[in-house]
């Protein structure tokens, strides 16, 4: 009999199997890849500041310190370039903007901003739009999302069933769950804005987002190791494209591509650069994003050997680290789940869709 079963073949069901791995506890994992597209076709960006109001991300510290250990021993154990440092380009519109920025970088956000203030012809880049100066975040980046994956799943290739995991087949007993023939003590579901599907789990309140990209080539353009942020992103990758995101939708939660996210799209990159560029590639996916903004985490209400992992939303690359050491650390020895992210929070949601 094996530990876990992990439902799902996305970042999160990924960062917990290496999670798992790293703690000597045996698994197995289910799941479609070609069920949902958000993991695939996420930019994989984290960054530590909310701009909108100018504050520090919610944990940042902890979150970046965990990320950095992970990933980086996953490209050590996967013997793949996973993650680059990059600074994010923040360009300001009004004076107060770089008047708060260089109070902030100079106190309380001194780990994370430059305190530098740059002129739009800095740092060798070239045939972006900055009308006047801009300042750097630091400590921010990117994980490649997609080789990631595609790693993970070589990696654990014994390990894996690549199929559509079928809710009506898992017996649930007092101390093991059963799938077909596979016999474990606990099963976890990591499958994003699909657990709707989940009869066990489906009245957890995710809030999904559809979510849209475009991979470019622009000749022209140069801000590699910078990602460039004004109403959108912009960044290149490793075969020398760029990516261009992300869109937002909450009726629409299909994941086809629209004419509407990629007109949205274009005139983001009207706003980011003066070149002529030509689009590769559209991609849609839809986010897992939860009610509260907070990671959905724990045991079921009535099966203590049924867990979800849910709700990482657009803040996955720095999330699921952290708390999926914090998952390991409550099932091995059982330290108490932050409340913030605990699912009991949601509890009596399925007491009253049992009345």
């Amino acid at each position: 009999m094996i530990d876990f079963i992990i439902v799902g073949r996305g970042l999160a069901a990924s960062v917990i199997a290496h999670t798992l791995h790293d703690n000597t506890i045996s698994f197995k994992i289910i799941g479609d890849t070609n069920l949902s597209n958000c993991s695939k076709v996420a930019a994989g960006i984290w960054n530590p500041i909310v701009f909108k109001r100018l504050t520090k991300s919610w944990l940042a510290n902890e979150l970046i310190e965990q990320l950095n250990i992970f990933y980086t021993a996953c490209e050590k154990r996967l013997d793949k370039k996973l993650i680059t440092q990059r600074s994010i380009i923040r360009s300001f519109i009004e004076e107060q903007e770089k008047k708060l920025w260089s109070t902030k970088a100079n106190s309380e956000l001194k780990e994370f901003l430059d305190a530098t203030i740059y002129d739009n012809n800095a740092l060798g880049l070239a045939n972006y739009k900055i009308a006047n100066q801009f300042g750097l975040v630091k400590q921010s980046g990117n994980l490649n999302v997609a080789e990631f994956l595609n790693a993970t799943t070589t990696f654990f290739k014994d390990q894996l069933l690549d199929e559509t995991f079928d809710h009506t087949q898992l017996k649930i007993n007092s101390d093991h769950v059963c799938y077909n023939e596979i016999k474990a003590k606990n099963i976890i579901f990591c499958e994003g804005y699909l657990v709707k599907n989940n009869p066990f789990f489906k009245w957890i309140p995710l809030k999904p987002a559809k979510g849209e990209t475009i991979t470019i080539s622009a000749p022209d353009l140069k801000i590699k190791e910078h990602i460039l942020n004004k109403n959108g992103f912009l960044m290149d990758q490793p075969d020398g494209t760029f990516k261009v995101g992300a869109t937002y939708e909450w009726a629409d939660l299909t994941e086809e591509k629209s004419q509407k996210g990629l007109a949205e799209l274009e005139e983001k990159l009207t706003q980011l650069i003066n070149c002529k560029y030509t689009i590769l590639d559209h991609q849609a996916g839809v986010r897992p994003s939860s009610s509260d903004r907070r990671p959905i985490i724990g045991p079921h209400p009535e099966h203590n050997n049924l867990f979800i992992f849910n709700g990482l939303g657009t803040k996955g690359v720095m999330l699921a680290p952290y708390f999926a050491k914090k998952f390991v650390n409550f099932y091995l020895q059982k330290e108490t789940l932050p409340t913030e992210v605990t699912v009991e929070r949601f509890y009596s949601l399925y007491a009253g869709e049992k009345k």
